[in-house]
């Protein structure tokens, strides 16, 4: 299994486009980026690549990392900047499976699966397979598993992708705050690797009108306002999954810039091999 990370930042990327504050700044002269989440996962078994979420920065992504196009695809919720990818198939792709949950979204009245379909019913090559949480589907050589979290208004997923010929692991929290309830916790444990969402550090609770939630014995919020955990947060729930490595995304511009870049806060182009 190799896992490569298109995207790792939020919903403006870093660098943010017309900002200059420091971290930004820093980012430019690194030659280092977080762009709109994405992940690569290739079979080298089957030869078979699976995309996780299709970031608004398809065309970017695939033009700067050495990965092929993908042969299947999962979105876990319906921002722009985890689904507005899909656009890219037209052209580029002669057929995309999508697999989407498949629980109506009593905020939007369908579920993730039914918006996809919705959305890009005027492309072809984009097929949607609802999916129902919890229960393993076949794709790409993988079995992979969509499970609740926790990102209001919109039901969100995270996903578990193994591989049943050699056991590799690889989970992806989704957009959430710490408070993943037991059974989805239960399907995302013991990954090799873990991507975790982290948005801020903690400190920056205090910036947010809802402040933090779920801290720690230290007082420490591992969830920042309602929809994202800290960066804290994220590294608290890769030591509840027993992750062998976690890795933060969804990481935003507001971070102090000489920290910003550090371990284990992630950035476009990481590579591992499960």
């Amino acid at each position: 299994m190799d896992v490569t990370l298109l995207g790792t930042g939020d919903t403006t990327g870093t660098p943010t486009p017309g900002c200059d504050c420091d971290t930004c700044e820093r980012a430019e002269r690194l030659g280092v980026e977080r762009s709109r989440f994405s992940v690569h996962v290739r079979n080298e078994r089957t030869g078979e690549s699976l995309l996780v979420d299709a970031s608004p920065d398809f065309r970017h992504q695939f033009l700067t990392r050495d990965v092929p196009l993908p042969d299947a695809a999962v979105v876990t919720h319906i921002h722009f900047d985890h689904l507005d990818g899909l656009g890219h198939a037209y052209r580029l792709l002669d057929h995309l499976p999508v697999y989407a949950a498949d629980e109506t979204d009593p905020e939007t009245g369908e579920s993730v699966a039914e918006t996809v379909r919705r959305r890009y019913d005027y492309l072809d090559q984009v097929e949607v397979f609802p999916t129902t949480p919890f229960e393993p589907v076949e794709t790409c050589g993988f079995e992979v598993t969509l499970v609740p979290v926790d990102h209001p208004p919109l039901v969100c997923y995270g996903l578990a992708v193994e591989d049943p010929e050699t056991g590799a692991k690889f989970s992806i929290s989704g957009d959430t705050t710490y408070g993943v309830g037991e059974a989805s916790r239960a399907v995302l444990d013991d990954p090799d690797l873990l991507l975790a969402d982290g948005i801020v550090p903690a400190a920056y609770c205090e910036h947010h009108p809802a402040g933090g939630a779920h801290f720690d014995d230290d007082g420490v919020a591992r969830t920042f306002g309602t929809k994202h955990m800290t960066v804290e947060g994220a590294q608290a729930l890769g030591e509840d999954l027993h992750a062998d490595e976690t890795r933060v995304v969804h990481v935003s511009h507001f971070l102090n810039a000489d920290r910003a870049f550090d371990d284990p806060l992630a950035v476009d182009g990481e590579r591992f091999e499960l």
